[in-house]
């Protein structure tokens, strides 16, 4: 079965569906969603993307991260994944969302309306090798510092949020 995602308009009204790769190589706009689960310590819980996923494959990025399905409500989506993905249930908070476009390699594009979600929890990730191939846990000090000092290693997705996940995580005091 073809993955598709929802197309939506810059308000997030659906406007139709479209195979997930067909909306990369077109740049279609789409819904997504972007989990970031910290630790009792505040530290943010990364992944390694696995090297054989179809873009962006061994960068470094947030808890967790995707594409609802049609008829999905987003929390459910944001949920559903990280027990995929990472292995872990958690209470995932709506924080707010963004609106990127970025140019990936192999003519691939991301052109996404993202809800961010974040959680707390010290669970162990068991997660899938077949979307990760690593995960640490990194204080928020550091992660920024090394997003600066080495860029090349972090996803785009990431890189554009991270100055509000920032603000957000110092409102939230976690």
């Amino acid at each position: 079965m073809t993955e598709r995602v929802i197309l939506v308009d810059k308000d997030d009204n659906e406007i139709g569906t479209m195979p997930k790769m067909e909306a990369h190589l077109l740049g279609k706009l789409h819904r997504a969603f972007s989990v970031f689960i910290f630790n009792n310590k505040g530290e943010l819980l990364l992944q390694q993307r696995a090297l054989e996923k179809y873009h962006s494959g061994g960068k470094w990025t947030n808890t967790c991260c995707s594409h609802p399905r049609y008829g999905e409500e987003t929390l459910d989506a944001a949920n559903r994944r990280l027990q995929e993905e990472m292995g872990m249930v958690c209470k995932l908070d709506y924080v707010f969302n963004f609106t990127y476009h970025a140019e990936m390699a192999d003519g691939l594009s991301e052109n996404e309306f993202d809800h961010v979600f974040f959680g707390l929890s010290d669970e162990v990730p068991i997660p899938d090798p077949a979307e990760v191939s690593a995960f640490r846990y990194v204080d928020m000090k550091t992660l920024e510092q090394d997003i600066k000092v080495n860029p090349d290693i972090y996803t785009e997705w990431l890189k554009i949020c991270f100055d509000r996940i920032l603000e957000y995580y110092n409102k939230r005091k976690i």
